[in-house]
């Protein structure tokens, strides 16, 4: 039985796309049976009004002290969300709010407490690709990502996951990466602490106008070489 939510978006310099972004999940919760909601936006050290914008829409805002990264953000949510359940997802929607029934039909149907979107399960779902290079890097981080880590996800960096939160406190606590990789990381400690995510194809469209660089990208190649480490070295006990 579904009870109460916490939305995490994660926003660096997002003051013109967040009013549609959180009027579109106020929408959402409007229109479904939780009976506690929020909308947590964590500001990644902006140059904007992004954090006036935020308020001004009626979310909860925690403030990073500085651009610490999408992963420091995230945690920084998930630590202080106050639902029984919390979601995480990007600023632009590019996986649709609405599909966070479908997260929720599997962490019931499943008795999970983890369940991640996936753009590689049903690729039919993809209604705006991304460039191809983009698309093919992926790919190849993917299978980089399997055989480094042991992880079978197909799709690790999709920015919509589902956490019961207490479960997220456990996770999200020994998480030491603060960049793009830190979606390998909770995955990977989400798992050596007993719990395997349901992995589920949600909708998805490329939005214009991402943050992240091509060398952020390359550089990504070396986080799961870092939680593979950390795994061996202990450091998610």
């Amino acid at each position: 039985m579904r009870r109460s939510i916490s939305i995490i978006i994660p926003a660096f310099n997002e003051e013109s796309r967040l009013p549609g972004t959180l009027n579109k999940v106020r929408g959402y919760l409007d229109r479904t049976a939780w009976d506690f909601a929020e909308i947590l936006v964590v500001d990644d050290g902006s140059r904007d009004g992004t954090a006036q914008a935020a308020r001004a829409a009626g979310a909860r805002v925690l403030e990073n002290p500085g651009n610490r990264g999408k992963g420091y953000s995230v945690r920084h949510g998930m630590l202080e969300a106050k639902g029984e359940w919390a979601l995480f997802t990007d600023a632009d929607l590019s996986a649709p709010i609405e599909d966070l029934e479908t997260l929720w039909a599997a962490a019931e149907r499943g008795s999970v407490r983890v369940a991640i979107g996936s753009r590689a399960m049903d690729r039919s779902l993809i209604g705006v690709h991304q460039p191809a290079f983009r698309e093919a890097m992926g790919r190849i981080f993917n299978l980089v990502m399997r055989a480094v880590t042991g992880l079978p996800y197909r799709d690790t960096q999709c920015g919509f996951k589902l956490f019961e939160t207490r479960t997220a406190r456990e996770i999200f606590s020994r998480q030491r990466l603060d960049g793009f990789g830190f979606d390998v990381e909770v995955l990977f400690i989400a798992r050596r602490l007993g719990h395997v995510a349901a992995e589920v194809p949600v909708r998805w469209n490329n939005v214009a106008g991402t943050t992240v660089s091509l060398w952020r990208g390359v550089m990504a190649f070396l986080d799961p070489v870092k939680v593979r480490w950390n795994g061996l070295m202990g450091r998610y006990r």
